[in-house]
């Protein structure tokens, strides 16, 4: 038996699985397991028979002899857009008994403690001891993958893998958390404990560690020896990533260009290179052999990822061939090309040198280039929209139905109507999958002011939540929240601190109010401002009131802190110098476009 990963693509359920043919199978006590952890008891497979064109069978392809429900809920996580790794498989020989080898697994399995944490320190007792990895994965029956990878929880910080252990982490951003050094996993250890911030996880917490841009060194067409750039490994050895989108975009570019003068060498009449994020797509194209004008279509994932595509024409050039039309072009023997990779190298970086310089110089085109790199992104740029949507169903629908939302919706329809896209779209980032150089033609006949009014709602929608910009913008534009925000019962039900009501109470009425009150709950209290906000029992209607969180610059209610508007405003206050005579915060105007 050896034990092995393998590729989740390369699996299907063998003929003979008992559960074969049977209905989709329940994965309801295991799929949480499956999310939280990946699988951990091996798969029973066998090497497929090959070749079997029909059945896509290949020397790399297995069957699942047993395991196949195991196998499901891998393919149910991949579904939900989670990461799911090559499974731990058994491979059997010839003369091996399927359901011995599992229940030997599944017995050596059940001997592990199910805290990852605690099979790490049972694990690195074992090596202390003298024993090598290798050993340990025969002795409980895994794969040596997964043995390294429960050693390498020791080079974590002692509270990450204490918060692993507790379950309020899971194993996908423990693994993520392996790529950063230790003050980077310090960094995000207190974005966890700010109450203020979103610490990020799973996927996310990639993007924090790269900046958005993590590529996989095992997208690289080159030579990792010979790249001078530096690459991030994780510390279970598995995964690696460049540091530098730049460095790697600049080896890749170079590689494919040597792979497409290469398959012009080999005799291809066209090699095609998509724009970056551009698909192939199949169905607009026919095979067509090499011999007969076939073409190579090399198609560029933004995570670096390269597709090559053999042998294809457009329908258009099938049905022209059809009809007789260009075969002499069709099966012309192709030519050599004028220029090298490193020709091509040269030409590019001195054309972009020409255009880097005339453009310093034109600030106007270059405001138009900047947003449509805003809008639909680069390999060199990445802009995430500010989501409305709250963990709370009742946040979510009182920041829609606010008047502010109404606006900010209103403008942004004016702006997606005047670039010719769809009023429904949620986003005008994105620009609904327009490439780059098709936008920036949709804003080169625009005016100034109608570019900065684009501008205006595309940073808007990236304009993060939580940050102090929100504080400082609020000051400089003269925002009023009693002009656009309404009591709401979703405010007062996320309301338990009677201190904070008893000074709500006094901003709406007075202070003889307040000591009559003093000792009633806090579901009275709240009545009592409700009465006063809407006239209601006798009260005197106030008009305006906005709690002090919510004002611009935000205050706390009591000494004990935790509002983060409020520290926020605090944080920027140096930043708004005060009228002269007056203390009233002022900002410099900026000149609006005309």
């Amino acid at each position: 038996m050896e034990l092995k990963h393998i590729d989740i693509a390369k699996l299907s359920v063998s003929p003979v699985n008992m559960r074969a043919g049977r209905k989709a199978s329940d994965l309801t006590n295991i799929l949480p397991s499956v999310r939280a952890r990946g699988v951990l008891v091996p798969l029973i497979v066998r090497a497929k028979p090959f070749p079997e064109p029909a059945e896509g069978g290949s020397p790399d392809t297995y069957e699942i002899v047993a395991g196949k429900r195991r196998y499901h809920a891998a393919l149910a996580v991949a579904g939900e857009g989670g990461d799911v790794e090559a499974l731990p498989c058994a491979v059997m020989d010839a003369g091996d008994d399927a359901a011995a080898l599992e229940a030997s697994l599944i017995e050596n399995i059940a001997r592990l403690d199910p805290d990852e944490v605690t099979r790490w320190e049972t694990f690195t007792r074992l090596v202390r001891e003298g024993r090598k990895p290798e050993h340990i994965a025969i002795v409980f029956g895994l794969t040596d993958v997964q043995v390294k990878r429960t050693l390498a929880l020791g080079n974590l910080l002692p509270r990450i893998r204490s918060l692993y252990r507790e379950e309020k982490i899971d194993a996908v951003t423990v693994r993520h958390l392996t790529l950063a050094a230790k003050a980077r996993q310090r960094e995000w250890l207190a974005m966890l404990d700010d109450p203020e911030t979103r610490a990020p996880v799973g996927q996310a917490l990639k993007s924090w560690l790269f900046g958005g841009a993590s590529i996989s060194t095992k997208v690289a067409l080159f030579d990792l020896a010979t790249f001078g750039g530096e690459i991030v490994a994780d510390l279970f050895g598995e995964d690696s990533y460049f540091a530098s989108a730049e460095q790697f975009w600049e080896a890749q570019n170079a590689a494919i260009a040597e792979r497409a003068e290469a398959y012009r060498e080999a005799g291809w009449r066209e090699v095609v290179t998509l724009e970056p994020g551009q698909f192939f797509q199949s169905w607009e194209h026919e095979k067509r052999a090499k011999r007969k004008g076939g073409k190579v279509h090399i198609a560029i994932g933004h995570r670096g990822d390269v597709a090559f595509h053999e042998g294809y024409i457009s329908l258009k050039e099938a049905r022209m061939l059809a009809k007789g039309a260009a075969v002499e072009a069709a099966v012309e023997k192709p030519s050599r090309p004028e220029i090298t990779a490193v020709g091509n190298d040269y030409v590019d970086r001195h054309r972009h040198a020409a255009v880097r310089a005339k453009l310093a110089g034109s600030p106007g085109v270059a405001l138009r280039v900047a947003v449509a790199h805003m809008i639909t992104g680069s390999p060199l740029w990445s802009v995430k929209v500010q989501q409305q949507r709250s963990t709370s169903e009742v946040v979510t629908e009182s920041v829609e139905l606010s008047a502010s939302e109404t606006d900010f919706d209103a403008k942004r329809r004016e702006m997606l109507s005047l670039l010719g896209f769809d009023g429904d779209t949620p986003t005008l980032t994105g620009g609904e999958g327009e490439r780059l150089a098709a936008m920036l033609a949709r804003l080169l006949p625009l005016d100034d002011a109608q570019v900065v009014s684009v501008l205006a709602i595309v940073m808007a929608e990236t304009l993060w939540a939580r940050s102090d910009l929100v504080d400082l913008l609020g000051a400089h534009l003269s925002v009023d929240m009693a002009s656009v925000w309404q009591p709401d019962d979703a405010l007062f039900d996320l309301i338990r601190d009677r201190e904070v009501l008893l000074a709500m109470v006094e901003e709406v009425s007075d202070r003889q109010v307040v000591a009559g009150n003093a000792k009633e709950p806090g579901k009275v209290l709240k009545a009592i401002i409700r009465d006063c906000l809407n006239g209601t029992n006798g009260r005197t209607k106030v008009e305006g009131w906005v709690p002090r969180w919510l004002r611009f610059p935000a205050s706390s209610y009591t000494s004990r802190g935790g509002v983060g508007a409020a520290d926020r405003s605090v944080a920027v206050a140096s930043l708004v110098a005060p009228e002269p005579g007056t203390a009233e915060p002022h900002i410099e105007p900026v000149r609006e476009a005309a």
